[in-house]
């Protein structure tokens, strides 16, 4: 007995440094923040309502251990719905210091229905295992497996992840390069750090000091931005602004209400 409890507590520590190669300490968020955005689409040269967003995240387990759980969903309006159907939940655990450990993104887009699912495992050799599975409209599944010596990351859990990183580290056009996984691919993002801004809500008049960054992909050796996105300048670095270049057309996202956020609004500029 003594032997195994010994082989036990030793496969858990190498496990415990294999993830610790992917953690981060979390100094921008608590469980029980809540997000709540409202989305516009440009058709032609007008700005109309295209529904809302809303992320949140709470406390949970997952595999019996404590972890995050993240809920990202959008909702097209009825408006909206008569030209394109957007309906997207995705979700993401994460431990408690930020270890990607599952994510599932469903996407209602027009008529069809895709899921994406992404498992990951750290083997005791180091780096880490996916499992992947992709199911598309016609309700054919495709599973794939994935190992690399880097950290991966899905969407939800970069999101989380890099809202824990110390801006004063960034230069101006610095390019951060990382693997994202979906149920079907690892391919390799990048994100450009473009610098400081202002920025002013429209509807609520509050002013913010924002970090901008760029989500970018590329097509041969053109850069093509996708998002853009304004986080606050302070220890939340909350999203405030996100501008969606899509193959249809342009979609903004602006923060109209938010709950429980971890530390002090402290990038507010002006209030009116």
């Amino acid at each position: 007995m003594k032997q195994l409890i010994t082989l036990i507590a030793a496969v858990c520590m190498a496990t415990a440094a294999a993830m610790a190669q992917c953690t981060q300490t979390n100094t921008a968020f608590n469980a029980g923040e809540d997000l709540h955005y409202q989305l516009y689409f440009n058709w032609k040269f007008i700005w109309i309502k295209a529904g809302t967003a809303n992320l949140n995240i709470s406390q949970s387990t997952y595999d019996g251990k404590p972890a995050y759980r993240c809920h990202l969903i959008t909702r097209g309006s009825k408006r909206t719905d008569r030209f394109f159907v957007m309906r997207d939940t995705l979700m993401s655990y994460v431990s408690q210091d930020l270890v990607p450990l599952y994510y599932r993104k469903g996407a209602k887009e027009g008529k069809r229905y895709n899921v994406d699912e992404v498992w990951y495992e750290y083997p005791d050799t180091g780096g880490v295992h996916l499992r992947q599975r992709y199911k598309n409209h016609r309700g054919e599944v495709r599973d794939r497996e994935y190992s690399s010596v880097e950290c991966v990351y899905d969407m939800v859990s970069m999101l989380l992840r890099a809202r824990s990183f110390d801006p004063s580290q960034f230069r101006e056009g610095q390019h951060l390069t990382f693997p994202m996984a979906d149920g079907d691919d690892v391919e390799q993002a990048t994100i450009v750090y473009r610098g400081k801004k202002e920025f002013k809500m429209k509807e609520t008049g509050v002013k913010y000091r924002c970090l901008v960054f760029s989500f970018v992909e590329y097509e041969g050796k053109k850069e093509r931005e996708v998002v853009t996105f304004f986080v606050t300048d302070d220890l939340n670095h909350t999203p405030v602004r996100l501008d969606l270049y899509l193959r249809f057309g342009t979609a903004k996202a602006f923060l109209r209400s938010y709950s429980n956020l971890r530390n002090p609004e402290a990038s507010i500029i002006s209030d009116k």
